[in-house]
């Protein structure tokens, strides 16, 4: 029983099918396109053989995959478009239950052999072999996808602010322009189902049909090439370099405010320009190895380099003038103390501790110091006239010992005594004079002191202006800041 059920299905389904106008129809339209006329796939359709056969190719930009800088590559996904009219594939429709179209495999009809030159792929053709559209005018659509990698020349200039050109340019293989008539669908590709790029933005995708003749050969040439005219969005690389960048340089003014005595300015700056280097090597994985441009981006971090560099060597002078003393350099010269200390202590009105900010002061500084030995003298001379009860003397009041001396050897008879006084007065004179030598070396200390202060407030201004000059000549150098 179960074998005559499964029989009388299949009868039914083959009733069913012979009976079905449908496929009868279809199946007309190739026995008469592909059986009966004897059609070739591999001969050009077209009545007349002396004229080309016109081919309209357009290109769909679907999505931007990858732009590869240091490889000089971009990927793209593209749907090629591309149409023309066979005069063998036609029917009347009215005859074949009005079916106006057929499709068909690739593999059955002649198609063109439109190749992207550039193509930078294994394959070099990664395109899908899609079915054609065929229309019962003769009217035939092929658009076969693919993931195209080609060649593009990047132009790293303007790096990060940057906008690329990458051509495709696409022409047939074998055919020259004789034979096949190349012509695009319109003045720009189609990018109405383009899909958003995070790194990139589209500006436009324009075209050109070029007809080249060479001097080997008289038939002419043609292809179309497509401009993918992209532009960097910069909000990645403001927030992970250029600001960070910014922020590291303007640490650099801190060497100059950082204390000498602190011992921490010098490798504060080698610190800074190691993390420097570090962000220019980040920048530099990124760009091919190229000499014919420098990137922006490049150009600043060489100026914040360069500028860091300074700053360690003016830092150096700077402690190096804080830490002389009279042992190795025992008076400051005259031009340091008239140009530094003076002059340019006054520009950057500064002043040294209870002090003012005149420039005669600075310049001008009063020898004073006998006069501040004078009273320790007279107070000494004083003491010792108390103690042995006699009148101060005049002659004692410049210094003069020797009349002391006497005034004591009138009053005081016994010679122990006058020994005693001697002694006395000439401890007193190492005293004084060991004042008077301290009071000049710690002057000596505190000019080359106040001079490293000066230096180090110049510095400062000089790589604060240098900083902020450079930041803003870069940043508005660039074509866009913010897309």
């Amino acid at each position: 029983m179960e074998g005559w059920s499964r029989l009388t299905i299949l009868s039914l389904l083959s009733i069913l099918v012979r009976d079905s106008h449908q496929g009868q129809f279809e199946q007309g339209i190739f026995n008469k396109l592909f059986n009966h006329s004897g059609y070739n796939k591999h001969e050009r359709p077209i009545s007349d053989e002396t004229q080309p056969i016109t081919v309209t190719f357009e290109i769909i930009l679907q999505q931007i995959i990858d732009v590869d800088e240091k490889n000089q590559i971009i990927q793209t996904n593209i749907w090629k478009q591309l149409k023309w009219n066979a005069y063998n594939l036609q029917w009347n429709k009215e005859e074949f239950n009005n079916i106006s179209q057929i499709i068909v495999p690739k593999t059955m009809v002649w198609t063109p052999d439109i190749l992207l030159y550039n193509s930078a792929s294994d394959d070099f053709d990664d395109t899908y072999p899609a079915n054609v559209v065929i229309s019962h005018e003769g009217n035939v659509l092929w658009v076969p996808p693919g993931m195209f990698k080609s060649t593009c020349t990047i132009d790293i200039t303007w790096f990060p602010f940057d906008d690329q050109k990458c051509n495709l340019k696409f022409g047939s293989w074998t055919h020259n322009g004789w034979l096949l008539n190349l012509t695009q669908e319109g003045d720009t590709g189609d990018t109405s189902n383009f899909i958003r790029n995070g790194e990139w933005m589209l500006i436009g995708l324009p075209v050109k049909r070029n007809v080249i003749s060479y001097e080997c050969c008289p038939e002419p040439y043609i292809d179309l090439t497509y401009t993918i005219h992209i532009r960097r969005r910069t909000l990645y690389y403001g927030f992970n370099i250029i600001i960070p960048c910014v922020l590291i340089s303007s640490l650099t003014l801190l060497l100059f405010i950082l204390p000498p005595d602190a011992g921490e300015k010098i490798s504060l700056g080698v610190t800074i320009l190691l993390s420097l280097m570090v962000f220019l090597l980040l920048v530099a994985e990124t760009m091919p190895p190229t000499s014919d441009a420098l990137p922006l981006i490049g150009i600043y971090f060489a100026c914040i380099m360069m500028m860091c560099s300074l700053s360690i060597i003016f830092t150096v002078i700077v402690l190096n003038f804080h830490h002389r003393s009279p042992e190795t350099h025992s008076n400051m010269p005259r031009w340091i103390k008239h140009v530094i200390c003076g002059w340019l202590a006054w520009v950057l009105c500064m002043k040294r501790p209870n002090g003012t900010t005149s420039r005669k002061t600075l310049t001008q500084r009063a020898q004073v110091k006998d006069f501040k030995m004078a009273p320790l003298v007279e107070k000494s001379r004083s003491l010792m006239a108390n103690a042995l009860d006699i009148d101060d003397d005049p002659r004692m009041v410049n210094g003069n010992t020797a009349g002391f001396l006497l005034k004591v050897e009138e009053s005081m008879t016994p010679p122990s005594m006058r020994n005693d006084v001697t002694s006395i007065l000439r401890e007193l004179k190492k005293i004084t004079a060991k004042f008077r030598k301290e009071d000049e070396e710690s002057d000596i200390k505190n000019d080359w002191k106040f001079a490293a202060m000066v230096f180090d407030r110049l510095c400062l201004l000089i790589c604060a202006v240098f900083t902020l000059g450079s930041t803003i000549a870069i940043l508005a150098s660039a074509p866009h800041l913010i897309t």
